[in-house]
């Protein structure tokens, strides 16, 4: 029994926005029936004795302090910068009024 039919594909197209045709949402449908049965298949697994994880490999952030240093040639970094106004780096406008 299919647990996915074409109708869900097509409204779950329609609300993406996707124009799938008739044999992209067979596809997708096939595709999603596979993952469920995957999905079946993980549920069976006794993980009562696992730790929860958000990552496979722990990640730590390197954190520093953050401490104010002056650059020695702060005409030629200003330089560098596709636009600049006196001593400060000119960038597009992005909030308006």
């Amino acid at each position: 029994m299919k647990r996915i039919s074409r109708d869900e594909v097509k409204k779950v197209a329609e609300l993406a926005r996707l124009e799938l045709n008739e044999n992209e949402i067979h596809n997708h449908a096939n595709q999603l029936e596979k993952i469920l049965d995957y999905i079946k298949q993980l549920e069976k697994i006794n993980t009562d004795d696992v730790p929860c994880t958000t990552r496979a490999i722990e990640v730590v952030n390197v954190l520093r302090k953050d401490e104010k240093k002056d650059f020695a040639n702060v005409e030629q970094l200003l330089n560098l910068a596709p636009s600049r106004e006196k001593n400060f780096f000119k960038v597009p406008k992005i909030i308006s009024d």
